[in-house]
């Protein structure tokens, strides 16, 4: 099939890059002029594992390619995606400026019946329908009556996971409104539903709440093992053992429940806040949605408030900073936990090293000269008097302990993902302060 895509950021780039990749013919659209020129020489904007390489590879091959200009986009493809981004107003709202920018593109280009038009992008409850008048809206004032459906097809993708979720999805989720969406959506997907994977036809409303929801479903059980973690810290209970207990629950199971310094990325504060701003403006007060967000900015602070405390009791001015990205295998600082770690550190006036093995361009861009930024792990420690764990990268697992004994003013660890085993590092003889397990003496 020939698929346009508009956006060559995350989503629309690992769709455009996947679909390709299954064979077919992909052109991506995107307005930076810097960023089109970079993946049509085989390099990706950001750091997603596998993804520079498939990229390269059907470009190389003539399947995808990459372009500045709506029109040729809007042409080329039976299948037209807006993957483009919905950033959050001051007000939590989605803003949908992007999508119907594209929306309204398509409509003055569009040059042939039977296309479809397809939400990729992460949006609220009637975004697609408006979608659809914006086009009509755009052909009536051409003096055309181009055929063309709207469906919705909402991403579930995991930064770090992203080719494997859209290869071997848990699902595929469709809202669609006729059958000819039905139709070109079920050739699109063919090649996972082929393999077992099921492909869900809702209507487009069901659809675009079914992403909203399973993300905040997600975050609720990051917020609640997070603040069963806080209650643990407060008695004396140990939350690894909490969590082991309580996961074994069928009815629960082990997925996301593991406690830390909080959850950030592209997509749960947004959609927290944007799924919050949807109940508000139908007259529903979302009381879980809100705690959810509220939890989770209280983990974050507190585990800075911990640093903080320890730091001035004992005369440290330094920390030094494991793990930047809001997660492992992403360069991605968007809502990183570590930022508001730092902002605390910075404010309470401490000086910061840090070390990430993939996001240091991206971290540089935002703390500037207000952090030092260290060439290697372990360089990061040189005068510190604590080291921080914020982003469980696989390299911090299994570290040289004694090459950090030495280089740390204090063998003091602050551990935010819970990484390390409380007697073992009482054994090496570090201070280990954890998220919800006691201190072991």
């Amino acid at each position: 099939m020939k698929i346009s895509v508009f956006g060559a950021g995350y989503v629309g780039l690992v769709t455009g890059a996947c679909f390709a990749d299954l064979g077919n013919e992909v052109l991506c659209c995107d307005v930076d002029p810097e960023k089109i020129k970079k993946l049509n020489s085989g390099q990706s904007p950001f750091y997603e594992p596998g993804l520079s390489e498939m990229a390269a590879r059907n470009t190389g091959e003539k399947r995808l390619r990459f372009s500045t200009e709506a029109a040729e986009t809007v042409r080329f493809g039976e299948v037209i995606f807006i993957a483009v981004g919905t950033p959050p107003k001051p007000t939590g709202e989605a803003d949908l400026s992007y999508v119907y920018a594209v929306a309204e593109s398509i409509g003055r280009h569009l040059d042939k019946d039977d296309a479809v038009v397809i939400t990729k992008s992460t949006v609220p409850v009637g975004t697609t329908m408006e979608v659809k008048k914006k086009i009509t809206a755009a052909l009536k004032t051409r003096g055309v009556d181009f055929k063309f459906s709207v469906a919705s097809n909402p991403e579930f993708l995991r930064e770090g996971k992203a080719l494997e979720d859209f290869m071997i999805p848990d699902r595929v989720v469709v809202g669609i409104e006729d059958e000819q969406g039905r139709e070109v959506m079920d050739k699109l997907y063919f090649p996972q539903t082929k393999n077992g994977h099921p492909l869900y036809f809702l209507d487009i409303a069901s659809s675009e709440m079914a992403k909203y929801a399973s993300n905040t479903f997600i975050a609720a059980r990051i917020s609640l093992i997070n603040e069963i973690s806080q209650i643990c810290e407060a008695v004396g209970a140990d939350i690894e053992k909490v969590r082991s207990a309580v996961g074994a629950d069928k009815r629960i199971g082990q997925k996301y429940i593991y406690p830390g310094v909080g959850y950030g990325g592209s997509c749960f504060p947004k959609d927290i806040q944007a799924l919050s701003a949807i109940a508000k403006k139908h007259g529903i007060e979302a009381l879980v949605t809100d705690a959810i967000e509220a939890v989770n900015e209280r983990q974050k602070s507190g585990f800075a408030e911990k640093i903080i405390t320890h730091l001035k009791n004992t005369g440290g001015r330094k920390l030094a900073v494991w793990g930047l990205s809001f997660k492992p295998h992403t360069d991605d600082m968007r809502a990183a936990p570590a930022l508001d770690v730092i902002d605390g550190l910075l404010s309470a006036g401490f000086t910061v090293s840090a070390y990430d093995p993939v996001a240091m361009e991206n971290a540089k861009n935002i703390l500037k000269d207000k952090v030092i930024f260290a060439p290697e792990m372990y360089a990061a420690l040189e005068d510190a008097d604590a080291l921080a764990i914020i982003t469980e990268w696989p390299q911090f697992k299994e570290p040289d302990f004694t090459k950090i004994k030495q280089l740390l003013k204090t063998p003091t660890i602050f551990d935010g993902r819970n990484i390390y085993e409380p007697k073992r590092m009482k054994t090496l003889g570090f201070t280990y302060i954890s998220v919800g397990r006691p201190q072991v003496n």
